[in-house]
């Protein structure tokens, strides 16, 4: 009988001690759990970080001017390009964005419905007190591949005036209707891409760009920007506009 006690009290006494473990390995358990969760969450805060910051001055005010349909194909609607290049160029830390609508007005004052040379460019740029503005020109779009052509330059005065001459790179598409001026204005970054997404090197800049975007929530993960017309204007409109401010 009193061994019989004994064990009993003996097994209590397991008992209470596997219970006190189990409780130190829940709360243990429960604090791993919670430093995860912080860490995750720095993570996903690193992710929105912004992949580029300009090197334009900080507040510099860019306009966007309609861009041209040089691609041929009647199924793109350029007003929604060029408030995609706003929307992309305005993600940019440290640039003021002044949309299409506003650069439409001036033309239709003037009677014109596309900027048609570099001194055109910086005609509208005093007249919207921007500091600069990005004329561009679609040149090609297959929206099955898909395919995008864009050839954009930067415009902007410079200090003490700006110097006449020919393009940063002659070899380099012009976005105006009409051939240049061989004296006109030069602008301050020219951009020339074909954005294949067949090719394993646009691949991998859509997937680092979307990283940022938080892609990986939808089915298609970052391949949603590969998948959608819009998603991947948007990427090239991205890509563009670093590579203007830069």
């Amino acid at each position: 009988m009193i061994a019989r006690r004994t064990r009993a009290v003996v097994g209590a006494g397991l008992t209470g001690q596997r219970a006190v473990r189990v409780r130190r390995e829940r709360s243990l358990r429960g604090g791993v759990g919670v430093l995860l969760l912080v860490v995750a969450s720095c993570s996903h805060q690193e992710k929105k970080a912004p992949m580029f910051v300009a090197s334009l001055p900080p507040g510099t005010s860019v306009a966007i001017a309609p861009p041209i349909n040089a691609s041929g194909g009647p199924d793109i609607d350029m007003l929604k390009v060029a408030d995609l290049m706003a929307s992309e160029l305005s993600s940019i830390p440290g640039i003021g964005v002044i949309g299409v609508n506003r650069v439409l007005a001036v033309l239709a004052e003037q009677g014109q419905r596309q900027v048609v040379s570099a001194e055109h460019a910086l005609a509208i740029c005093e007249r919207l007190g921007a500091d600069a503005i990005i004329v561009f020109a679609v040149t090609e779009y297959d929206p099955y591949t898909p395919v995008v052509g864009i050839v954009a330059e930067l415009y902007g005065p410079s200090p003490g005036g700006t110097p006449a001459g020919p393009a940063i790179d002659s070899g380099l598409k012009r976005p105006f209707p009409a051939a240049p001026d061989q004296r006109s204005p030069r602008p301050w970054a020219q951009v020339q891409r074909t954005f294949n997404a067949e090719h394993h090197a646009v691949q991998r800049d859509v997937e680092e760009y979307a990283e940022v975007r938080d892609a990986n929530k939808t089915p298609y993960g970052w391949r949603k920007y590969l998948a959608s017309q819009e998603y991947y204007l948007r990427y090239c409109c991205y890509s563009v506009a670093r590579e203007l401010v830069q």
